[in-house]
This record gives structure tokens, C-alpha cells and sequence, in this order.
């Protein structure tokens, strides 16, 4: 069944801009309150870095970050009436030239992702089917990224009670903020560790006269 809905930017240079978008059961559009949480859990994340809208639905994700500083937003969506929409409110938004959507399949595009040498934000936010019915294919996609992503990025994921959490790399290192059945999940690539000093070569013995 679809809908249309009004979704409001609540932040930033483009707050209080609307979008009226078509949502359907498969979907899952990330809350107002969750989406005002995101933003302000990353906080200083955001301005000065590109930030990436896998799933991107509706798209209001990708535009808020904008919206709140990103240099750039990268909106991976399959589906071409979204594609088409966010599109059509970039433009219409005057930030056109900030956005790309690309009309892909997120687990195929994070596959080609050449990832850029700064720190980027990467938020997923992916349908039902995708928490249950592939959830084999999903944790392979956040390893995926997490292994490009360049050290010092954000990934983010929005997820519902009974996301399996434990099967999650590093699962200790994660964020875990709860809002109702909605989760956000945070995790922040550490640097490398720091190269091992080289060792000094043993001292020459002082040849006797």
C-alpha cells in the first residue's frame, strides 16, 4: 500500500523544508525524533566531511546532512521514484550540486566503493525484509564498509529491537542508543595502531689496540 507523507528538515540551512514522498510497508523512514537524535549524537561528525545515505528511502536522511554541513551526501537508492524524488528536492532545495543519488543496489555499490582518504559518515538504515530475511547479507555489507572506510569515520546503523548486536564486529565497540523499537548504532573506525619503533642495532664492540 502506499502513502504519501510530509516529512520536515528540522535543522540546519534548510530548516523547515518539506518533502511529500511516497512511502510503502517495505520501507522503514527513519523517525523525526531518531533523525534529531543522529545528528546530534554526531554532532561535530558532520560539517566538513561527506556523508553517505545507504537505503536511502526518501532521502530527508542524506538532505539533513546537508542541510547541517556535510560537504557532500552520496544517496544509494534502488528504487527510481525515489531516486527521481530526491532528485527533484535537491534541486529544488538549490543543493543540487552537493548531492549525487545514485540509483543502485546498496550491498552491489558497497562492493565497487572506492572510498575517499577523509573520514565520512555512512548511515544505514535498511528495509524490514533486509533486518530478517537478509541479515546473513547485511552483516557482511557493514564488515564490507567498515574495511574501506577510512579510519576515524562514522558508521551508523538504524536497526529494531532484535538486531542480532553480538554478531556485529567488534560488538563491544558499538553505540547502542534505543528509542522505542528503533536502535542507533554508532561505531567509530579507530587509526591504525602506531608503527613499532625500529630497535636500535646492539652496540659495536670497541675494538683493543
Amino acid at each position: 500500500m502506499l502513502e504519501k507523507v510530509q516529512v520536515r528538515i528540522v535543522a540546519g540551512s534548510l530548516r523547515g523544508r518539506k518533502l511529500t514522498v511516497v512511502v510503502h510497508e517495505g520501507m522503514r523512514p527513519t523517525p523525526q525524533m531518531v533523525r534529531e537524535a543522529l545528528f546530534s549524537i554526531l554532532g561535530n561528525a558532520v560539517p566538513d566531511r561527506a556523508f553517505y545515505d545507504i537505503f536511502a528511502g526518501t532521502g530527508v536522511v542524506g538532505l539533513e546532512a546537508i542541510s547541517r554541513g556535510a560537504t557532500t551526501a552520496r544517496l544509494i537508492e534502488k528504487d527510481p521514484r525515489q531516486v527521481a524524488d530526491i532528485q527533484k528536492y535537491a534541486t529544488e532545495f538549490g543543493i543540487g550540486d552537493k548531492v549525487q543519488v545514485l540509483k543502485a543496489d546498496s550491498y552491489r555499490w558497497a562492493e565497487r566503493w572506492l572510498p575517499p582518504r577523509d573520514a565520512v559518515n555512512l548511515f544505514l538504515s535498511p528495509p524490514f525484509p533486509d533486518l530478517s530475511e537478509k541479515a546473513e547479507e547485511f552483516l557482511t555489507l557493514v564488515n564490507v564498509l567498515l574495511e574501506k572506510a577510512p579510519p576515524e569515520s562514522v558508521l551508523t546503523i538504524q536497526a529494531e529491537d532484535g538486531f542480532p548486536l553480538d554478531r556485529l564486529p567488534d560488538p563491544a565497540a558499538w553505540d547502542v542508543r534505543k528509542y522505542g523499537r528503533n536502535m542507533l548504532l554508532f561505531f567509530v573506525k579507530p587509526l591504525p595502531p602506531a608503527p613499532e619503533p625500529a630497535a636500535e642495532p646492539p652496540p659495536r664492540p670497541i675494538a683493543k689496540s
